[in-house]
């Protein structure tokens, strides 16, 4: 996908649900959010509280629920080179087909988020050509985060973006994107796939996938859109539940409990049930 033409849309799931509806909807790959997963998961804000068995459980799951490739944040690579080593090789056994690692110091925070710290570039560079040499398969792809624009800088972010590629990264994810005038200068300034991360309430431009395509980035990530909306649709729905007594008011703003199996492979897990049970009269007669 990567090197075929046009951007690629990945919509953030934090679960196997919001995975499915991202699926059947039809886009192209889906991205395992770090945020949304510390939030639905284990309850807490994404300040670097989600372990790394947590996250790649939640990637397990994710994987083995849809048929697209999952891009999946692996934070900081939870360590310095030889924990990095393992989280690639670990990552690679959950099934997804992607993974980004960034450059802030641990703990790290949401990139939208003040107050971050960034590691050394020489630091980074190690971990990047760990996981690089970690690889079992040449087809997993290595996307290298930096949130060095907010914290160092213009100037500093360019040399990491350029030591990053040099050091074996597949992409780049530079965080926190300030205008579209920045966002072209990335393009014209990296050699490599370029992601953007597209977070409505964050602090980069809300640029359309079509604008973004034009501008020359090759991945659009929408890591909040699933969790923020979910957040916002629950709380209104308990709030009327709790004021009127009833949500029957709301079943048509509601999926069926029928349609919401569905997502899941209801019908064709019944099919196949019975398929067995057809097969076991058979070899009986």
């Amino acid at each position: 996908m990567l090197s075929d033409p046009g951007i690629i849309t990945a919509p953030g799931a934090y679960d196997c649900l919001t995975a499915a509806i991202i699926e059947k909807t039809g886009f192209p790959a889906v991205y395992m959010t770090g945020a949304g997963t510390s939030v639905a998961r284990i309850g807490y804000p994404d300040l670097a509280l989600a372990t790394a068995t947590e996250m790649m459980s939640n990637a397990a799951a994710i994987a083995a629920t849809v048929g697209v490739p999952v891009i999946a944040d692996a934070d900081t690579g939870y360590g310095g080179t030889m924990n990095v080593r393992r989280t690639i090789r670990e990552y690679e056994r959950t099934g997804v087909a992607a993974v980004h690692i960034e450059d802030q110091q641990f703990p790290k925070r949401c990139g939208h988020l003040d107050d971050k710290r960034v590691v050394p570039i020489d630091e980074m560079v190690q971990k990047i050509r760990a996981a690089a040499d970690a690889r079992t398969d040449d087809d997993f792809t290595l996307i290298v985060r930096t949130d060095a624009l907010a914290v160092t800088g213009w100037d500093d972010t360019m040399r990491r973006c350029d030591a990053f590629t040099e050091a074996g990264a597949d992409a780049l994810f530079v965080e926190a994107i300030r205008s579209p005038e920045e966002a072209a200068d990335v393009v014209a300034r990296t050699s490599v796939p370029l992601l953007y991360n597209f977070v409505e309430s964050g602090k980069s431009p809300l640029l359309n996938v079509s604008e973004l395509e034009s501008l020359g980035f090759k991945i659009v990530i929408f890591p909040g859109s699933a969790f923020m909306a979910v957040a916002h649709t629950v709380a209104r729905v308990m709030a009327d539940l709790k004021t009127f007594g009833t949500t029957e008011h709301l079943i048509g703003e509601m999926s069926s409990l029928t349609d919401a199996f569905e997502l899941m492979g209801l019908s064709e897990m019944l099919e196949r049930d019975a398929g067995y049970a057809l097969d076991s009269v058979a070899a009986a007669n």
